[in-house]
């Protein structure tokens, strides 16, 4: 048949011969395949066959029984198959190439074949009127019809395939044809994670409905793709899932500690949902965002986060939901684990009153309880930082933060002078420097004259952490929280990360790095793939069950972007609220001596 197809197309491509005899050969052959299409195939105007069959005359010499009635060995004298076509009047090259048995017909005992050629019935007689295709083909046709077409029809079927779905309870061996039952030994499950029992032969096991068995040799099919094949679909309960696992993470470099983090990290399968969730929803968060800056329907600053989700999220993971965190203009993965939603942080971006900052803030500038922000100064928020450190220490509270910023800033004066006031003061800070290699277009080898960043504190302990490993960070994090909590003063992370976008949307990211360099990195070390192959090795999920993650992180940012879009902006009597916090309302100077503006808090 393939043969045939491939001489049939390049005939009317033209690259063969067009001459009108190949043509004849060809169309006749397409003819008479059609016509035994039109005649094996099920009747429009008789679209209940078993009805027709049941209300016929017994005695009709036009009806002959259901097939379900004739014996086998009669049946076979008929010249049918087991799927009820006739063979006594058509040549080898039309017998069925598949027949697929119900698997329901193999349990109950009992199967309905459509009759479609039965030996008393109208049809087979008008088979018996059609000639052969050899007789058909006149004599100036005969020789390019051996060279060509008869080659290509005389082909012998397929071997047969047999879908069986076993029944609930299941049936036993004996209940199964004995072809079916005589090969139990190529039984292979349709899922790849959780395959069979050793023990569960044939029907034993009821966690496996669907399984395919090849007649042909002992080689199975685990998934034939054939015309109205049965699609097979595993049903996988959550106690099929592994709930915990340990997973080996990589040794943390250590300055003036005893000792590092573990290196192992327990994950459960909970925990690796939710972080795979949150990284997903931060990662099409931002590539939303990008399609809409380009769109110009969000302006100006906007630093992306895609490529550094494990830094949040793994921070996130370690501390508490009362302690605090202050980061840079890279800030909306923390806004969305520090309690935002992905409407208000959209909403922000465009400028729109339902963002969470009231649409006033845009992407450097949002907050939430125990957030404060984004800054868009360099530097500027480490101090700040120690700041809320402490007035955690100050009002006796069990709570740190997070002080945030990026490799481009660590060579700032003021954030050496905040390590210096927060080790004196033994304030409990985790000062952290996301190294994403690149401070703006300038590489850290360029910038500084050491990139071992978790040492500039000198006096104050330093850990550097692997930023693209979710549970490295965590695990670090943890440890760091630790120290603070324990009253020891400060601890200096850095985490080695790395983000796909540029510096900002106006930087294209590829004048001071190659795109060979950012695809490396994604296909190595993605913290999100690494995640994802974790949890599918050590069977804590499925794929189906992420994919079904991943369409529902979509649609949600879809809705977001849509509200974002839609949403109205702020009015002008707004602009001038919430400078103060808890303040009687106050007039504010406009942009000329006789306009007013009020401020509310």
């Amino acid at each position: 048949m393939r043969k045939m197809l491939t001489i049939i197309s390049n005939v009317l491509r033209g690259s063969a011969s067009r001459n009108s005899s190949t043509l004849r050969a060809v169309l006749q052959l397409l003819a008479v395949q059609s016509e035994y299409a039109n005649l094996t195939a099920p009747h429009d105007h008789d679209p209940d066959p078993l009805s027709r069959l049941k209300d016929a005359q017994p005695h009709s010499p036009l009806a002959s029984p259901p097939l379900t009635q004739i014996p086998p060995a009669e049946y076979k004298d008929l010249g049918h198959t087991n799927s009820g076509q006739a063979l006594g009047h058509l040549g080898p090259h039309n017998r069925p190439l598949t027949d697929v048995v119900s698997s329901e017909a193999i349990a109950q005992k009992e199967s309905y074949v459509e009759p479609l050629m039965t030996s008393g019935s109208s049809i087979s007689e008008e088979i018996n009127v059609v000639p052969p295709l050899t007789e058909r083909v006149s004599e100036k046709e005969k020789p390019i019809f051996e060279k060509i077409i008869s080659p290509v029809i005389d082909v012998s079927p397929s071997p047969v395939l047999i879908t069986v779905k076993l029944p609930n309870p299941a049936a036993s061996p004996a209940q199964l044809s004995p072809a079916v039952a005589n090969s139990s030994s190529s039984v292979t499950s349709t899922d790849p994670h959780c395959p069979p029992p050793a023990e569960s032969l044939l029907g034993l096991d009821n966690s496996f409905p669907e399984i395919t068995h090849s007649l042909a040799g002992e080689t199975p099919f685990p998934e034939p793709q054939l015309a109205g094949a049965r699609v097979v679909v595993s049903a996988r309960t959550y106690a099929d899932f592994t709930p915990q696992a340990s997973f080996d993470i990589k040794k943390c470099d250590v300055h003036k500690l005893e000792e590092g983090p573990p290196l192992q990290a327990v994950l459960t399968r909970e925990e690796g949902l939710q972080y795979y969730r949150t990284m997903q929803t931060i990662r099409r968060m931002e590539l939303k965002a990008d399609q809409l800056y380009k769109q110009k329907i969000i302006r100006g600053f906007c630093h992306l986060y895609d490529g550094q989700e494990a830094c949040a999220v793994g921070i996130e993971a370690g501390i508490n939901l009362s302690d605090h965190l202050i980061t840079a203009y890279r800030a909306h993965g923390y806004t969305l684990t520090r309690g935002g939603t992905v409407r208000e942080i959209m909403a922000e971006l465009t400028g729109r009153r339902g963002g969470i900052a009231k649409g006033k803030g845009g992407s450097m500038h949002m907050y939430t309880k125990h957030f404060y922000g984004g800054n868009g100064i360099v530097g500027a928020q480490v101090p700040l930082g120690a700041g809320v450190a402490l007035a955690c220490k100050y009002l006796g509270k069990n709570e740190l933060c997070v002080c945030l910023y990026g490799d481009g800033a660590a060579n700032q004066g003021q954030i050496f002078e905040t390590y210096n006031m927060a080790s004196l003061w033994k304030l409990p800070c985790i000062f952290i420097c996301e190294n994403n290699k690149y401070g703006m277009g300038t590489s850290v080898e360029r910038a500084a004259a050491s990139t071992d960043y978790y040492k500039r504190g000198d006096f104050i302990p330093g850990l550097r952490v692997d930023g693209m490993d979710v549970l490295c960070v965590r695990e670090a994090t943890k440890l760091a929280a630790e120290h603070c909590r324990s009253g020891k003063g400060p601890i200096l992370m850095e985490l080695q990360t790395y983000r796909y976008h540029g510096h900002s949307m106006s930087d294209p990211g590829i004048s001071y790095r190659t795109r060979d360099e950012i695809q490396e990195v994604r296909s190595k070390s993605d913290p999100i793939s690494m995640l994802k192959d974790r949890m599918l090795s050590n069977n804590m999920a499925s794929v189906e069950e992420l994919k079904e993650i991943d369409v529902e992180v979509r649609k949600e940012i879809e809705d977001a972007a849509q509200f974002a879009t839609t949403d109205p902006e702020p009015p002008l009597d707004d602009l001038c609220n919430h400078i103060f916090y808890n303040d009687p309302p106050m007039e504010v100077r406009g942009t000329n001596p006789w306009t007013k503006l009020k401020s509310i808090s």
